[in-house]
Parts: structure tokens; C-alpha cells; sequence
């Protein structure tokens, strides 16, 4: 049942995939004379930018270098020329439709406009995928300030350092590695937590260079706790997992570990480890029962889903990633629809959820709807009546 399960999946990944690139084709192919008159050229460069990022997955997965990082990296930013390529081209074949109206536009005139839409496309996509490479690269501080109205025993604050969504790999590597050391070094925090998607996927790109021995952490009163995401149970978590955690990394399986003040920290197993291994991870009520929700509790739950069970139960608050705020715009938009928080804060009763956009990324090494960040979370404890945020 697993393996016709991402059969499928992949399947119709592959009929869209293949359908826009088809798309792409012709529509340059009709916009260019140029390249009429050397389709065969054309052809056979498209057909090799249309399949770098598959073959360099698949090259990856036998065998790990610096040329299939290389080539991951080139076929991510053909990722992000095709998003906005498609995006672009279907608002301009749509505009088309009204200019093909008799007596608006004539033959040449048609001609023409598709020559210097194909022009206008090409170059505004190069310039987004750029800026969004540039953004991706400066990564930021985002600081929340929260009040949880419960006492800790003689803690009054917390100072937490969160990340998200990593995705070390072929293209998050070593130099990105330190730079986020530093930021959480910067924080000056009492716990540090990694929520999910610490490795991309292959786990061959990261033995390769050892990257997590570059990932250092300060000296935390309270220490440095981690969660899996999909990524995880993507590239084989028997694998993963353990490198992780060999790096003196807690990875929290369905686990609960109680803090100084009584604070008690629940670590979810990512959801897809169902759908990957057909294990279930715990209900949530199930760890619930487990906490005393007198004192303050926080979920780490990589994927947002359900946070109406959340705060049912009494979480104080939950730390999820996976979203990436959509990455790259305009897919931010349609990950608001899909999540109730796919970015930012939101309180529910008297439950609090944070949704990082995280610090690496997934495909094109372009961000142009979201930043790459690191979470600093001031909490404190009053366990009075007010709760602010």
C-alpha cells in the first residue's frame, strides 16, 4: 500500500511537472523566431534544464559530490523559473484571450505582443529569482515577546532560540551552518530548540561533509532539544536520525521532558511518519495526560495542523515550522489557505502558536515571499489572570 501510495503521489507530480515544462516550451518556441529557426538546438537545451533537478535527485541518491550539489542548485533555480514562468505566461495567455476579440488586436499585433510578453516574462522572472537568491542568503532575527499566565516555580522568564526547517544538504551547507550558529549564540538563550527538517532529505550530502559538526550551540541552562519533520522520514530516518542525534542532539520522539520551573517541553514525531514508516505517533490527549497543565506547557509539532486540539487540550504554546511561508511568492498566499497559521503569531483561548518560516529551504535557493529566520522567544511566566502578548 506504501509503495502504490507514493507511486501515485509521484506519479502526478511528474504529469505536472512534465506539463509545464511542455508549456514553457512552446510558448517560447512561438514567442522567439529565433528559436524556430534553431529548434533543434532549443530542444535539447530545454529538455536538459527541464530534467536537472530529477536527475541530479536521482544522481544524489547513488552517490554524493560536489557535481550533484552543483547541479541540485542549478535545477532549483530552473524550480523558480518555472513557477514564475507559468505564473506569468497563463496571466498573459488570459490577457490574450481578450486582445483576440475582433478589432482589438490584429495578426501582427498578436505576433508582437507575444514576442515582447515572452521578453517581459523571461527578464522579470530572472530578476525575481535573483532578489529572492539575495534574500535567501540574509537570513534574520525574529524576536516575539510573550506572557504565558502560569507560574514556573522561581523561573520568571525563558529565552528561547528556535529554528526551523534547516534542510541541510547540497545546497544548505557548512557556511550557512555557522552563520546560524552565531545568530543563536547572538540570542543569548536559556534553551535551544530545532523544530523539524534539521537534514533535506538524502542524508548522503550531509555524511559527505559532516555538516552537523559545524552546527555549535552556547552553553544553555536548559540545553538543546530537537523534533523530526517530514525530511526526516523523506530520507530515511533510519539513517537520519541517528546521525543527529549522535551529535549530541535530544531528538524528542513523542517525549516529554519537564525544565527547571516545573516547564514541561512535549516533542511530537512528525505526522508523515505514518505515511512513510505506517507508524502512528501519539495522540496528543495521550501526552496531555502525561503533563501536569497547572504548570506551563510547550508542543513542538513540526507540521501546524489542528491547533484547535491544541489549545483544547491546554498547550500554552506550540512551535511548528514546515510551512516556509510559502517561499516563494506568490505560493505564500496559497499556504495561508491551506494552514489557519502558516506564518507568525496567533492565540487561541489561551493557547499560543508560533509558526517559523525557517532558516533553510526547500528546491530554489530563492526566497521572494518569505524571509529566512531564527526565532527568539521571550517568555514570561506571571500566573496572574492577564495574559499578554
Amino acid at each position: 500500500m506504501k509503495r502504490y501510495q507514493m507511486l501515485v503521489f509521484f506519479s502526478i507530480v511528474l504529469t505536472i511537472y512534465s506539463l509545464v515544462n511542455i508549456y514553457l516550451y512552446y510558448k517560447g518556441l512561438k514567442a522567439v523566431p529565433a528559436l524556430q529557426n534553431n529548434r533543434f538546438l532549443y530542444t535539447i537545451t530545454f529538455f536538459l534544464l527541464a530534467v536537472l533537478f530529477i536527475f541530479a535527485k536521482i544522481l544524489e541518491s547513488k552517490h554524493s559530490s560536489v557535481i550533484t550539489d552543483a547541479l541540485n542548485i542549478l535545477g532549483g533555480f530552473w524550480l523558480a523559473f518555472m513557477l514564475y514562468g507559468f505564473f506569468f505566461f497563463l496571466l498573459s495567455d488570459i490577457i490574450l484571450l481578450f486582445l483576440r476579440i475582433p478589432g482589438i488586436m490584429k495578426g501582427d499585433s498578436i505576433l508582437i505582443y507575444r514576442k515582447w510578453s515572452f521578453l517581459i516574462i523571461a527578464s522579470t522572472s530572472i530578476l525575481l529569482i535573483a532578489g529572492g537568491f539575495i534574500n535567501a542568503i540574509i537570513p534574520v532575527t525574529r524576536e516575539y515577546n510573550i506572557t504565558i499566565n502560569k507560574p514556573a516555580g522561581e523561573v520568571k522568564t525563558l529565552r528561547i532560540a528556535a529554528v526551523s526547517d534547516i534542510h541541510l544538504g547540497s545546497i544548505i551547507r557548512k557556511r550557512s551552518l555557522k552563520k546560524m550558529s552565531q545568530m543563536i549564540k547572538d540570542i543569548k538563550p536559556d534553551i535551544v530548540l530545532l523544530l523539524g527538517d534539521i537534514v533535506d532529505g538524502e542524508i548522503g550530502p550531509v555524511l559527505r561533509g559532516d555538516l552537523l559538526q559545524y552546527f555549535t550551540w552556547p552553553d544553555c541552562t536548559d540545553g538543546l532539544y530537537a523534533i523530526t519533520g517530514n525530511h526526516e522520514f523523506i530520507g530515511g530516518a533510519a539513517r537520519t536520525i541517528p546521525y543527529i542525534e549522535s551529535k549530541g542532539i535530544r531528538v524528542l520522539k513523542d517525549e516529554i521532558v519537564t525544565l527547571p520551573g516545573g516547564i514541561q517541553l512535549i516533542g511530537r514525531i512528525d505526522r508523515d511518519s505514518f505515511r512513510f514508516y505506517r507508524k502512528e505517533r501519539m495522540k496528543l490527549s495521550e501526552l496531555m495526560n502525561q503533563v501536569d497543565t497547572n504548570k506551563p506547557v510547550i508542543l513542538l509539532d513540526h507540521q501546524p495542523f489542528h491547533l484547535d486540539e491544541s489549545a483544547k487540550y491546554g498547550v500554552d504554546l506550540e512551535l511548528s515550522g514546515h510551512t516556509h511561508n510559502g517561499q516563494m511568492w506568490p505560493v505564500n498566499y496559497l499556504t495561508a489557505m491551506i494552514y489557519e497559521l502558516s506564518y507568525g503569531y496567533l492565540k487561541k483561548g489561551n493557547s499560543q502558536f508560533i509558526v517559523s518560516s525557517g532558516y533553510g529551504l526547500w528546491g530554489p535557493r530563492v526566497r521572494s515571499g518569505s524571509r529566512s529566520e531564527v526565532l527568539m522567544i521571550n517568555i514570561t511566566f506571571t500566573g496572574r489572570g492577564d495574559q499578554l502578548n
